[in-house]
């Protein structure tokens, strides 16, 4: 299976509501973990941030899955951007992952023009990496959204991608962060 997948990032401090808060990263890597393992998932595609993104990337690579990355722009600016902004200390395991991954040839980028719009591209080359990967290899793919399963409102980009994935037929499967 390939598992394409997008989620919130750890919450600012005092952020209300909360959504991913700091305490729950050892209970969310958990969920993730059991969430590959019981999809047999074969393949990880998604961004790097902070959160659901990084927790997913580090149990997939001690499952020893192939891991594709895809940023909306260059790493020290996706680090500085949705990486280092938040509380937690991701900084090390982000640029552990991506030089792992970069150096198998499974880092993506994509470069659009406004902030929004480059997260929003970037999901739709998740899924479309996922789609990719999927013929070449003959894997089945599914979406994972690793959320609270709130909708922020019209610019959720987490929910988005939900919705985006569905559009294309896959099976959602979401892991709640709270």
């Amino acid at each position: 299976m390939i598992i394409a997948l997008a989620g919130r990032r750890v919450d600012a401090a005092g952020a209300k509501p909360a959504r991913f808060p700091l305490q729950n990263v050892d209970l969310v890597r958990t969920r993730v973990r059991a969430m590959l393992e019981a999809q047999g998932a074969k393949v990880l595609v998604c961004s790097a941030a902070c959160g659901a993104d990084l927790l997913a990337l580090s149990e997939a690579g001690s499952l020893d899955l192939r891991r594709r990355i895809v940023l909306p722009f260059d790493r020290k600016r996706f680090r500085d951007t949705s990486v280092m902004d938040r509380p937690g200390d991701w900084g090390a395991e982000y640029d552990r992952i991506l030089d792992d991954v970069q150096a198998k040839g499974d880092l993506v980028m994509t470069e659009t023009t406004a902030d929004l719009e480059e997260y929003s591209a970037a999901n739709l080359a998740i899924l479309d990496e996922a789609a990719s990967l999927a013929k070449q290899l003959h894997y089945p793919t599914c979406a994972a959204l690793v959320w609270d399963g709130v909708s922020r409102g019209a610019h959720d980009i987490t929910e988005q991608f939900g919705i985006e994935a569905r559009k294309r037929g896959l099976a959602v499967i979401e892991v709640k962060t709270l």
